[in-house]
């Protein structure tokens, strides 16, 4: 009887920490989705509780963002941006990190641990320097200078991370297929490449959400509202003086978290498994 009691206590105590993270991570989307839908004279009404709807939830934020505000054009900006700099950087660190992995001396991971430290250097050293770089190449307050910054600090960490999945896949399945015939790069592409399609896919997913949420560049660099992304176009163009149009700002942020929550949660066993892979040899 004892030990029943003990086990239940143990799989209740487990299943209520589970609740509480849960409960704790969901509820910034429950508010965005309360606040989102709920009428101003509801959500500014003091005496109302904020947790959920005391008037008829309403549409009007929605409508709002899609026909007074360039939310269309933000969230294409976003998206633009986002599919640039994943390409860049899938182009980059997957050689990048492949040529890490089979450097056999300790030089190939001393220079995998630099590429990695420079990703840890805070934007707010760097968008200084940057902004001359991007005033040289003519591409003040344009979107397409967010492309070219943003793979400034998603390739070393996206390398970083293939460095260490491709140290787990085995030498000699490259090497098999260089004695049927491929050359060095044919067994990269054709045997490296697929098996690490979980890795791969975990650089897009990571990139993307990056890109999407970057903010300090973003303001540094671009000003004119059809130019900026979502993160921008929110923040700003939804502020004014000490104004906050709190129903469309989470409106404008649920909708943009949305796609991507789908996309983790339609990918999240390769996600993992990317993650992870390169810790397992």
């Amino acid at each position: 009887m004892s030990r029943f009691v003990a086990r239940s206590a143990r799989e209740t105590g487990f299943f209520l920490g589970i609740a509480f993270f849960v409960i704790l991570a969901a509820f910034p989307f429950y508010w965005m989705v309360i606040t989102a839908f709920k009428q101003n004279s509801d959500l500014y009404n003091i005496a109302n509780t904020p947790f959920w709807f005391n008037e008829p939830p309403t549409l009007d934020h929605i409508k709002y963002l899609f026909s007074q505000t360039l939310f269309t054009r933000w969230l294409l900006n976003s998206l633009i941006i986002g599919l640039c700099v994943t390409a860049i950087t899938l182009l980059t660190a997957v050689p990048a990190g492949y040529s890490l992995a089979r450097m056999t001396s300790r030089r190939g991971e001393a220079l995998g641990i630099f590429i990695f430290l420079t990703y840890l250097v805070p934007p707010t050293l760097l968008f200084l320097p940057l902004s001359r770089i991007i005033a040289e190449l003519g591409l003040q307050n344009s979107m397409w200078s967010l492309v070219l910054v943003y793979p400034t600090f998603t390739i070393p960490f996206c390398s970083w991370l293939l460095m260490g999945f491709f140290k787990a896949l085995p030498v000699e399945i490259e090497e098999a297929a260089i004695v049927d015939g491929c050359s060095l790069f044919g067994a990269f592409i054709k045997m490296a490449v697929p098996l690490s399609v979980p890795a791969i896919l975990t650089v897009v997913i990571f990139t993307f959400t990056l890109t999407l949420q970057e903010f300090v560049y973003a303001l540094t660099f671009v000003s004119s509202s059809d130019q900026k992304p979502i993160t921008l176009g929110v923040s700003t163009d939804l502020i004014r003086g000490d104004v906050f149009f709190w129903g469309e700002i989470m409106a404008g942020a649920l909708i943009a978290a949305i796609p991507v929550a789908i996309a983790y949660n339609l990918f999240l066993d390769r996600f993992i498994a990317g993650i992870t892979g390169g810790a397992v040899k």
